[in-house]
């Protein structure tokens, strides 16, 4: 039995709001209270005033992705077409003659407004391999090499010959180009991306596999590399329609994650009741009800969570009429392993959140999308128009109704950037959806854990006896009590409120000193304390 004490700064625990020392033995917390009242330890951490809290979950992450966006060919910072077409032609020379797998790119922040041409991109590329997924990895550019390579997705939806593909074409371009990926490189982008996490306080990162998505060997690697190796944990899910035999070998928590009811609103895809305001489409939809209601009962029957992708409010619906079907087949009911999880949920209307209210399905949301793609002149009012745009994403209605939330990032879509996002919770570009910074903060740790269904009350997820000691130590400055009014900076910062405060969303973003996944120490910053 090995026991360590942190002391001498606050600590984020319901057991109490005042305690200021936290004793880890082995993977769990074995003693939450005052410092000037601690027992002794093996070793003791001097916190000098840094803040214990739970580490965080980020409940949607492609790993491999994220970490091939970390270490390689990242468009996201692209001001231009030019300047993307720049950053593809400086990978091809560092690696001539290799695939290049890339994405970020978004053209509606560009001045040309428009993705790169076949012509454009192979004369950057200099003829290679490459697949470019943009932002929302719901279509890509690719070249004609990997055209050559891939003659059967000229006949798949969303194929075009001179510009973005979509559809099954992407889906096809996106499984032959991960692909290409050696064993090494793909350990080494999911270490980057591991070690990213930690580096930010994220104790678990929520795997979003699939066919599409790198593959059976992306996701078995990814599971294998997290138990040899230290980091955040990794739960793991497959997103193929039923397919809970190929879920289950892979070791799979739930087959769920990005089983695509419909697609993305910046590619044109998500699946809407009234058309886009910038195109004369209503979206796509890859599932319908009778789908979603099959799916739901192959996993009810072995024993796995079920979930889907679905940002549209026709795809939102889609969902909800599967899940009425499935509550009443024969001997049914909703999976029990958990509960069902929509991903991203990003146009509920009020009928749609009170259905995935009674159902209990949870909601795994990114709110860094409303951040980026939000606001008046965003990219959201660019699709919907306005007055559609400011109805999404109602994280405070959702609350009020009784769904339960998981923050997530979707990274690389967007970075892991937990403090961020609960910012973006809290200060959401209609100030009538804001969620208060604790519910945020619950939402980005114990909502992930409970978004596995394997948290029961007291356990993951928060700082309290017998609970998994997965944590971070944060550089914070002054911490208030925040209320969701983006007027008011905080409602209370007495410390005889007795509630424990967090950082100050407005002030300088907190920095991560130290991350611990039970027990072990996964992260230290040179700066850490102790």
């Amino acid at each position: 039995m090995t026991t360590t004490l942190f002391r001498g700064g606050p600590v984020y625990s319901p057991a109490d709001p005042f305690a200021t020392a936290l004793l880890v033995e082995d993977e769990a917390v074995a003693w939450v209270g005052s410092a000037d009242a601690a027992p002794e330890a093996d070793s003791v951490v001097e916190l000098a005033g840094a803040l214990v809290a739970p580490a965080f979950v980020d409940a949607h992450v492609h790993t491999t992705a994220t970490g091939l966006a970390l270490t390689g060919l990242d468009l996201s910072a692209a001001r231009s077409l030019a300047e993307a077409l720049g950053l593809v032609a400086a990978a091809a020379r560092a690696a001539p003659g290799l695939p290049l797998l890339g994405g970020g790119w978004d053209e509606t922040s560009w001045s040309e407004r428009r993705a790169p041409t076949v012509a454009e991109l192979d004369r950057a590329a200099a003829g290679a391999v490459v697949y470019l997924a943009r932002v929302d990895r719901h279509c890509a550019v690719v070249s004609n090499a990997l055209r050559a390579a891939v003659p059967e997705a000229a006949g798949l939806a969303g194929f075009a010959a001179d510009g973005p593909v979509r559809l099954g074409a992407d889906r096809r371009f996106a499984r032959v180009a991960y692909g290409t990926l050696t064993p090494a490189q793909r350990r080494d982008a999911q270490r980057a991306a591991r070690a990213r996490a930690a580096e930010l306080g994220i104790g678990c990162l929520h795997e979003m596999g699939g066919p599409d998505l790198g593959g059976e060997p992306d996701l078995a690697g990814l599971l294998a590399l997290a138990r040899d190796e230290p980091g955040p944990q990794v739960v793991g899910y497959w997103g193929e329609l039923a397919a809970v035999d190929r879920a289950r070998e892979l070791g799979a928590h739930g087959c769920a994650g990005d089983l695509l009811v419909d697609g993305s609103l910046g590619s044109h895809t998500a699946l809407l009741s009234a058309p886009y305001a910038d195109a004369p489409t209503r979206g796509h939809a890859y599932l319908d009800a009778d789908d979603v209601a099959r799916h739901l009962g192959a996993c009810a029957d072995a024993g796995l969570q079920a979930g889907f992708h679905a940002i549209g409010d026709a795809a939102l619906a889609t969902v909800c009429a599967g899940l009425a079907r499935g509550h009443h087949r024969p001997g049914g009911g909703l999976a029990r392993t958990g509960p069902v999880r929509v991903e991203h949920a990003e146009c509920p209307d009020e009928a749609t959140i009170g259905v995935l209210a009674s159902c209990g399905v949870l909601a795994s949301v990114q709110p860094a999308f409303d951040a980026r793609w939000g606001g008046p002149s965003g990219t959201y009012a660019q699709r919907l128009g306005p007055a559609r745009a400011r109805a999404m994403n109602p994280f405070a209605a959702m609350a009020a109704a009784g769904v339960p939330f998981a923050f997530g990032s979707d990274a690389p879509v967007t970075p892991l950037d937990p403090w961020g996002a609960i910012r973006a919770a809290v200060r959401p570009s209609t100030p009538a959806h804001a969620m208060s910074a604790r519910a945020a903060f619950a939402a980005h740790t114990r909502g992930g854990w409970r978004a596995t269904g394997s948290a029961p009350p007291g356990d993951a997820g928060v700082l309290v006896p017998g609970a998994p000691a997965t944590l971070a130590v944060w550089s914070a400055g002054d911490l208030v009590v925040q209320a969701p009014d983006p007027r008011v900076a905080a409602w209370s910062t007495d410390p005889r409120a007795g509630i424990p405060g967090l950082p100050d969303l407005d002030g300088e973003p907190p920095v991560c000193l130290r991350t611990l996944v039970r027990g072990r120490t996964v992260y230290e910053s040179p700066g850490a304390a102790g």
